[in-house]
């Protein structure tokens, strides 16, 4: 969804000055409050939850709620939670689904550490979150799955609807699956098909509750369901149903107004986003930059399967997918293409890299652009498909055989993910070599609002393909040579197979430097191996930027999708008075220049990862840098006040 106006809140604003004229609303302790009607209570933030079984809906739930909240003008994190297994037994506490997310009416960078609110559809949806729930939160129970072998089948002996367990809650109960039955009876439908629209009566009565806009979700549906009109109005009507519900029963005596987040955001054309999306957008625009068809050779894999979904839709771009066999297949595609002149990327996941590791290896030695997405998740082999890790920088870097030096970039959010990708093109097209970027499924299926770049912010990214011979025999004979190297990229030059005189051999046996015939001389090998590394070594990236504005003693260094908890972790610190420096990586291989330098300023250095610590060991292996590790390996991202007590623990140490 995007809107063009002035900021994005202002639309919202506008809205609302709309609503405050209305007749028979007065301000009573600084809340509008309608004169005969309920109660409206102002709240800068909320942190919403939405849970059930894998088929109840719950992240269709969430996408709407985030949607509508997007064009609301809210500022908005998400935090998508999705089971491992494909389709777990139903009422299961490891087939449980959940949608959780944060807007509020300023700057925010987490979708929060514990829900204000849980929806719970059913015994497992409550007993996997209830803990999560701080004391005085609200719960909204489908008490209609609350029989007897629903509870037992996930250890509940009593119900805790009944049993004074959730005293310490507000607690409504409300029969989701009756009621949306009952507004749906005029629709002809079974009651399984009706029961299927629960989630969208609980959508209604949630929007109802924070004043979301309507709209855009009816019209969501009726496009959803277009083939089947019936369908698209019994959700709509489920989706109404709850609305009212919120409006004429007395158990929600409250709904709450969170205001638009009129200074998060510079003027621009906002929509929501996702990192896969916005990585997939990226690609594309990083094609046009370069004036370069996108191909992409690809073999599915949780997270990182949505990029090979959206790309294929965009063929009006240049763009071209191949879904192979196998890994091997997707990356070996990917490398020919590259070879052929187009801009070339594979994507996957950490077991996905492994099988790739050699034809990496191969692009090396060829000094082929190509672009290797790494969706990171929980491992090793099959491991946590569903969960986010950063558990893959040390393969990354490292994860070949031979010299193999290969430029490491990563996203810190989900919108970053577009810049991500422009800036690791960038790379590979200057200077000839795969690049690996390494995002994580917390970045790949949350999502945030993103400013629609325009065009003339975007880099040019055009490269000159070689047209003729670059070097001339000592008898004067003029040859195409494919290893003479740019002096200040030392990039070999591009020649696209099928241009007269620019013949040459391609295999992995390593080449000679200059004319790239095969070669078995241990000088060559040894010059060629430390061409490669001085290569990578010498990629222009920009310098580090601390965050320290206090003059601190400790700092703390993040990369990757830490950047939200650290940040949010940062301000609580810096807010309770306690000065602590930030600095955060995106460029992992090479690291900024000036990285030494900003270490050696800190007594202490901090290096919170979802890993055992493998930026840390980097760190302390090449700077001599006694970096702290600070870890999680829970398939979570981290939550910002254990962060801020880590952090705080760390400084008073």
């Amino acid at each position: 969804m995007t809107s063009q106006v002035s900021s994005p809140a202002e639309q919202a604003d506008e809205a609302n000055d709309e609503a405050n004229d209305e007749s028979n609303e007065a301000l009573v302790g600084g809340q509008r409050k309608p004169s005969g009607e309920k109660e409206i209570r102002r709240l800068d933030r909320v942190i919403i939850r939405f849970a059930g079984d894998s088929g109840d809906g719950m992240q269709l739930t969430g996408d709407r709620f985030t949607s509508e909240t997007a064009s609301f003008g809210n500022d908005l994190s998400t935090l998508p939670n999705f089971p491992a297994e494909i389709r777990a037994p139903a009422g299961t506490l490891p087939g449980v689904s959940s949608f959780q997310l944060h807007f509020a009416d300023h700057d925010i960078l987490t979708p929060g550490d514990a829900p204000n609110v849980l929806v719970a559809m059913n015994p497992a949806a409550l007993k996997a979150n209830i803990a999560d729930v701080p004391r005085g939160g609200e719960i909204i129970v489908n008490t209609d799955e609350f029989a007897k072998r629903a509870m037992a089948k996930v250890g509940y002996d009593t119900s805790p609807l009944e049993d004074g367990s959730l005293s310490a809650y507000h607690v409504h109960p409300v029969p989701l699956t009756t009621l949306t039955i009952e507004a749906l009876k005029d629709f002809g439908l079974s009651r399984k098909e009706a029961e299927r629209s629960k989630n969208m009566f609980a959508l209604g009565l949630l929007s109802w509750m924070y004043h979301r806009p309507t709209e855009g979700t009816e019209t969501f549906l009726r496009t959803k369901f277009a083939k089947k009109p019936q369908i698209a109005e019994a959700n709509v009507a489920a989706f109404r149903a709850g609305w009212n519900f919120g409006e004429t029963t007395e158990d929600f005596a409250v709904s709450y107004e969170v205001a638009p987040a009129s200074t998060a955001f510079p003027t621009g054309t906002y929509r929501n986003i996702s990192g896969n999306l916005a990585l997939s957008y990226g690609l594309i625009a990083a094609s046009k930059q370069a004036d370069l068809p996108l191909y992409l050779g690809s073999y599915p894999i949780t997270p990182a399967s949505d990029i090979l979904h959206e790309l294929s839709k965009h063929k009006n771009f240049g763009v071209r997918t191949f879904q192979a066999e196998d890994e091997i297949a997707g990356i070996g595609a990917a490398l020919g293409a590259a070879f052929g002149g187009a801009l070339a990327v594979t994507t996957t996941s950490g077991p996905g890299v492994a099988l790739k590791s050699e034809t990496i290896g191969l692009a090396v030695s060829l000094e082929l652009p190509l672009l290797v997405v790494d969706i990171q998740r929980g491992g090793p082999s099959t491991g946590l498909p569903t969960k986010t890790e950063q558990a893959d920088l040390l393969q990354a870097m490292y994860g070949r055989n031979g010299e193999a030096p290969v430029p490491l970039v990563a996203p810190r959010t989900p919108a970053d993910c577009f810049d991500a990708a422009l800036e690791a093109v960038r790379i590979a097209l200057a200077y000839r070599t795969p690049v690996i970027l390494l995002s994580d499924g917390y970045l790949a299926n949350g999502s945030e609002p993103w400013r629609i770049p325009e065009i003339d912010e975007l880099p040019d990214l055009r490269v000159q393909f070689a047209t003729g011979p670059n070097h001339e025999l000592p008898d004067g004979t003029e040859v195409f040579w494919p290893y003479k190297r740019d002096p200040q990229t030392l990039a070999r030059p591009w020649a696209v197979p099928g241009t007269p005189g620019l013949e040459h051999r391609i295999g992995g046996i390593e080449k000679q430097d200059g004319s790239g015939n095969i070669s078995y001389d241990p000088a060559n090998h040894d010059f060629m191996v430390r061409t490669r590394q001085a290569k990578i070594d010498g990629i222009e990236v920009p310098e580090l930027e601390v965050d320290d504005p206090h003059g601190a003693t400790t700092l703390v260094l993040g990369w990757g999708s830490t950047y939200g908890p650290i940040t949010a972790a940062v301000r609580r610190l810096r807010t309770a008075g306690i000065p602590i420096a930030q600095a955060h990586l995106r460029h992992l291989n090479p690291f900024p220049r000036n990285l030494g330098e900003v270490l050696e300023r800190y007594q202490k250095v901090v290096v919170p990862e979802m890993n055992l610590g493998q930026l840390a060991t980097l760190i302390r292996a090449k700077y001599l840098v006694d970096a702290q590790s600070y870890n999680q390996v829970n398939g979570m991202p981290f939550k910002a006040e254990q962060l801020a007590a880590a952090l705080k623990e760390a400084i008073n140490d």
